[in-house]
């Protein structure tokens, strides 16, 4: 019965190094302060902030404004202030980031 508690001890102890390791640092690409077009600006504003504001600020406003498809909800239907930006009428949500992306300096 010893045994069995020593070999616990032993993968508990292990298991916590694994969960100290597991704590990522943010990638300082993603932090950089990038600024967006004029026609990216007029949705998420003009100052410089890093691509992951710009992402939660464009789901605000998609949000805010209904945009998503009812149906399929990773369809974002653009309206007149996102068609510029997509350059289509309605884009996939992962599709969507690679889009924005053109739109950053």
């Amino acid at each position: 019965m010893a045994k069995k508690t020593a070999k616990t001890a032993k993968t508990a102890k292990a298991a916590k190094t694994v969960k100290k390791k597991a704590a990522r640092k943010p990638n300082a690409a993603f932090m950089k302060p990038v600024t967006p077009s004029d026609t990216l600006a007029e949705i998420v504003g003009a100052k410089p902030m890093p691509r992951t504001e710009v992402t939660k600020k464009l789901w605000a406003y998609i949000k805010k404004n209904g945009l998503q498809d009812k149906k399929n909800k990773r369809m974002i239907n653009a309206d007149a202030n996102l068609k510029p930006i997509f350059g289509k009428p309605q884009v996939n949500m992962f599709a969507m980031t690679k889009l924005v992306s053109k739109h950053l300096k």
